[in-house]
């Protein structure tokens, strides 16, 4: 390109307002040099110069800008994060539910023998009972509670203070609550709209738990809306429905959603199908249908086979029009819904079924219905701080390299992360290879949250949750064993120099404060401790000269774990970091307290 007036030599690289403006000014001089000589900072001219530099420092902001938030490397927003995870298959849900087992109490009267209580007056707590902790943290009955159960524990209540007989019977048993509330909204539809969205307008929605039209019909979320099969309980009507009450049936769902999710909105969005188009079908599916439908050919062709989509149309589903579409949803009524042992005591709405009270005595049915106690042994838990933005880059890489099976240990981890929120959720998860077992067996270590954040054991009834969620992606030959990562809990001291003319107890406060920010995360389960990171934060803090000193403490007594690991013996030799095993997570359990500091 020549060099002169008319093809001028231009610098890309140029992008600030510094570097811009200095390279108008150099423009400006060498080829407008006769006519144009005001170069002072208060002339027009500089004006001029200083507007183009304000106005190409900002359009190169926002090219940045705009170029790094289309990639998830460089993303940094976090609603943007969620955008590209969303484009990768991630399924992201803000509201997590806390799911855990209750204990229910009951008394029944006896017969007038006293031998057992009266199986007449014994009745099943129904699905969908509300009871609430002492806090308010709502809870609903997941299953059905039957204190008929031979399983039940059964202890005398009463006794007939004359003859010692038995009067009235307590009956224990238990049954899964899940944290949250049903409550249902109505959308008046008109003319069919293709790609129909709609905006839930409710916070923390955990779950859509239906969708029916105004006709009865029922829409059944999918993880995609090119999947038109599902699979749904049906009552088992063979020899052995004693022991295995329900069997699982494909069924094809030509009216079928997906949610998407934001950090506030939730959304159903449907397909473009039409009823005539989409709804002449057999609702139960045949797969020899699909798989050997050659049309009279004499051949068939290398297709592939996918057991999720039956119905040969692109349509993606119905999108209901002219209809009233009911939605029922599941609503997290607190911000955490974690709770302690002993928390859950109030039977808000208790819903049962006896097998004839038409002939039972109306007074006895009353007590039996209002002696109905509860509580939780144990503490429910699952419901964990959103991970942030870093943290869900990477959940989101591994969610796409997983693509639904687990092959890989960082597939397994993926897989745990993304269970149903439904089903509870966990913390951290770390998982190994046992080097004792001769098989494919695998240790998974996980870890949840308290009601304060504080780690605590994972509940019985998430594990369960957990091991079922991983067996429909796992290899054949893998066994899986999930147990209770181990916590170590530390706090640290450290001594720092500070420049002369700096304030000593300022800059100690700053230094602590950016710590106990830095140290907000939870670490990763199997993790080392750094050291070096203490040097870098608080020598990066204005006012320090340098760190002289850092110890690393166990912290122990009744607020803490009481695991024991030996500090000094886990020190690497450079003694830059702190080595645990895989299956121990490190803990700052109160970083205001555990973390301490002082100035020289």
């Amino acid at each position: 390109m020549p060099k002169n007036k008319k093809y001028p030599t231009i610098k890309y690289t140029s992008r600030d307002f510094n570097s811009i403006r200095s390279d108008l000014i150099d423009y400006a001089q060498k080829h407008y040099s006769n006519t144009f000589k005001d170069f002072s900072e208060a002339g027009f001219g500089s004006l001029m110069l200083d507007t183009t530099a304000y106005i190409g420092d900002i359009l190169s902001f926002y090219l940045d800008y705009s170029v790094n938030e289309s990639f998830l490397d460089t993303a940094i927003e976090y609603d943007n994060v969620l955008k590209l995870g969303r484009q990768m298959g991630y399924k992201f849900n803000p509201n997590p539910s806390s799911y855990g087992v209750a204990t229910f109490y009951i008394i029944v009267p006896a017969p007038t023998t006293g031998t057992g209580p009266d199986t007449d007056y014994v009745p099943i707590l129904k699905r969908g009972t509300q009871v609430s902790s002492i806090d308010g943290v709502g809870f609903t009955l997941n299953e059905e509670v039957n204190f008929a159960n031979p399983n039940n524990e059964i202890v005398v209540a009463k006794v007939n203070e004359t003859t010692g007989v038995p009067t009235f019977y307590a009956i224990k048993a238990k049954g899964q609550v899940v944290s949250g509330e049903i409550q249902s909204t109505q959308f008046n539809l008109g003319k069919f709209q293709k790609f129909l969205k709609l905006r839930l307008n409710v916070d923390n929605v955990t779950e859509v738990v239906s969708v029916f039209d105004g006709e009865g019909h029922e829409y059944f979320e999918v993880d995609y809306l090119s999947q038109d099969v599902v699979y749904r309980s049906t009552k088992n009507r063979g020899t052995d429905n004693k022991t295995v009450q329900s069997t699982l049936r494909p069924f094809v769902v030509p009216r079928r959603f997906t949610i998407e999710r934001t950090r506030t909105e939730l959304f159903l969005q449907f397909g473009f199908g039409t009823e005539i188009e989409d709804t002449s079908v057999d609702p139960a599916v045949d797969p020899s249908r699909v798989v050997l439908d050659v049309h009279g050919k004499n051949y068939t062709s290398d297709t592939s086979f996918d057991p999720t989509n039956f119905l040969k149309t692109d349509k993606l589903g119905v999108a209901p029009s002219d209809t009233t579409l009911t939605v029922s949803y599941r609503v997290n009524d607190a911000k955490n819904t974690n709770v302690g042992a002993d928390s859950i005591i109030n039977v808000d709405a208790p819903f049962f079924e006896f097998a004839d009270s038409s002939i039972l005595n109306n007074a006895k049915l009353n007590n039996v219905i209002n002696s109905l106690e509860v509580t939780n042994e144990e503490s429910i838990t699952g419901d964990v701080t959103l991970p942030n933005s870093e943290e869900l880059k990477k959940r989101i890489y591994n969610v796409f390299s997983s693509q639904n099976r687990a092959v890989t240990l960082q597939d397994y981890k993926s897989l745990c992360y993304s269970m149903p929120p439904q089903f509870g959720a966990i913390k951290r998860v770390n998982i190994v290879r046992d080097p004792d077992s001769f098989r494919r067996n695998l240790n998974l270590y996980v870890i949840s949250e308290d009601e304060d954040g504080n780690l605590v054991k994972t509940s019985q009834a998430i594990k369960d949750n957990l091991k079922l969620w991983l067996n429909q992606s796992r290899m054949i030959n893998d066994t899986i064993d999930i147990l209770d990562a181990k916590i170590v809990n530390i706090g640290f001291e450290f001594t720092a120099i500070s420049s002369l003319n700096a304030n000593k107890f300022d800059v100690l406060s700053d230094a602590i404060t950016q710590l106990v920010s830095y140290y907000n995360q939870k670490f990763e389960i199997g993790d080392p401790f750094y050291v070096t990171d203490i040097y870098n934060q608080v020598n990066k803090m204005d006012g320090i000269i340098d760190v002289s000193r850092v110890k690393v403490i166990r912290k122990d007594g009744e607020a803490y774990s009481s695991l024991w690991f030996d500090m000094d013996d886990n020190f690497s030799e450079d003694g830059r970091y702190i080595r645990v095993p895989n299956n121990v997570i490190f803990e700052i359990k109160y970083p205001d307290v555990d973390i301490k500091g002082s100035i020289e």
